[in-house]
C-alpha cells in the first residue's frame, strides 16, 4: 500500500466520523455515542458552528478534499506531482492548524471533551504526517530525476 492509499483510507475514516457528526448536529441522528465524554456539550455549544455551518460539516468538506487529492496521487498523471504534494501539505496543515483551535476551545473555553473530535483531531495529524513525508519522497523523487545524467 502507498502512502498515498493510506491517506485515502485514513481520511475516510475521517470523513465518516465527520459525517456522524454532521448528521447528528442537524438532526437527523437522535442520540450521539459517546461513551464516557461530553460530546453533546461540544456539540451543542456556540462554537459547534462556523460561518454559519456546523464544524462537522467543515470536517467532511475537509476530509473529502484530502481524499480526493490522495485518489489523485494515486493516479499516473499526479503520481510524481510537487504541486498536488505541497497541496496535500497545505490542506492537512490547515486540518491540524483548525483541530488544534477546536482542541483548545473544548479544553479552555467550553471545558468538555468530545471523543469523536479528539479522534478528529489525532486523524488530522496523521494525514499531516503523511503529507510531510510524501512530499518530501516526492521532492527527493524529482530532485534525484534532475540528478541523473541523459544519454542521447
Amino acid at each position: 500500500m502507498t502512502r498515498r492509499m493510506l491517506t485515502a483510507l485514513i481520511a475516510l475514516v475521517g470523513l465518516f466520523i465527520a459525517l456522524y457528526l454532521t448528521l447528528y448536529k442537524v438532526g437527523i441522528i437522535g442520540t450521539l455515542a459517546c461513551g464516557t465524554g461530553s460530546c453533546e456539550t461540544v456539540q451543542l455549544s456556540r462554537w459547534s458552528t462556523f460561518l454559519g455551518l456546523p464544524v462537522a460539516a467543515w470536517g467532511t468538506a475537509y476530509y473529502v478534499a484530502v481524499f480526493a487529492l490522495a485518489l489523485a496521487g494515486i493516479q499516473d498523471r499526479w503520481e510524481d506531482s510537487l504541486r498536488l504534494s505541497l497541496t496535500m501539505l497545505v490542506v492537512t496543515g490547515w486540518g491540524v492548524v483548525f483541530s488544534a483551535w477546536l482542541t483548545y476551545l473544548e479544553l479552555f473555553v467550553i471545558h468538555a471533551i468530545c471523543r469523536w473530535c479528539v479522534v478528529s483531531a489525532a486523524i488530522a495529524l496523521v494525514l499531516f504526517a503523511l503529507a510531510l513525508l510524501d512530499w518530501r519522497a516526492t521532492r527527493r523523487a524529482l530532485r534525484s530525476a534532475d540528478d541523473r545524467p541523459t544519454h542521447r
